[in-house]
């Protein structure tokens, strides 16, 4: 159930844009943060406090896939079967995690623990196969370490991700963070691996440099004198 404080906190998110409706994304992020999923009542606050209608919040709700229509799992489990993360065993993963699991695409365990989704993209094709709980990496994924992941979800000692924050935090702890209140983990763990640092470095090796701007100038120049 939404509270006063919930409204509160709405209304300091939209203090944060120059134009209220702006403010509707990380809205319905702090809805999921109480609710599991975007509630009805959700809904009607966010369209009361932007001066929307709530089909106008309803549309934006149902577009984006990363709000829900019904309650998340505490651990909301994304498998990417994108292309490379398909080939190198995706769908394998998101197969064998509905058997084990005994669930769907968008669905929930009956107790309420773990739901799933077939994820288009991870963002994160140099660690696939890539399989995410509630926003945080576990790279290099295969059918039987996904489901140890799952199994230690339902047992509530999750692993840590593989990136990111040290700990797995629940499904709405981590909406909380994506509306804008942050949890002071921002800086926890490995963040950019060695396979996303390898383009980095042979460019370093072979002393490449980006183009020139038009008037002459170096990209990153600027960044390099005053860093030094």
């Amino acid at each position: 159930m939404l509270t006063d404080k919930t409204r509160e906190e709405a209304r300091q998110i939209i203090a944060r844009y120059p134009k209220a409706r702006s403010a509707l994304l990380p809205m319905l992020h702090l809805v999921q943060s109480e609710e599991g999923y975007v509630t009805p009542e959700g809904i009607a606050l966010c369209a009361e406090e932007l001066g929307l209608t709530k089909a106008e919040v309803g549309a934006v709700a149902t577009f984006y896939t990363m709000y829900r229509r019904k309650p998340a799992g505490t651990y909301h489990v994304g498998v990417c079967t994108n292309t490379l993360c398909a080939v190198l065993g995706g769908d394998a993963i998101l197969e064998s995690l509905k058997d084990h699991l005994g669930i769907g695409h968008n669905e929930t365990t009956e107790d309420g623990t773990v739901s799933l989704e077939h994820i288009e993209c991870n963002a994160a094709c140099d660690f696939a196969p890539v399989v995410m709980v509630n926003w945080e990496f576990y790279d290099n994924q295969t059918p039987a370490t996904a489901r140890e992941l799952v199994d230690g979800c339902r047992a509530g000692t999750p692993p840590a991700p593989t990136r990111g924050a040290s700990s797995l935090c629940t499904f709405k702890q981590m909406e909380r963070v994506l509306a804008g209140f942050p949890d002071g983990r921002a800086g926890e763990g490995v963040q950019a691996g060695p396979p996303t640092l390898v383009g980095l470095k042979l460019a370093q090796q072979r002393g490449d440099t980006a183009p020139a701007y038009p008037d002459g100038s170096i990209p990153g120049a600027e960044t390099k004198q005053d860093a030094q």
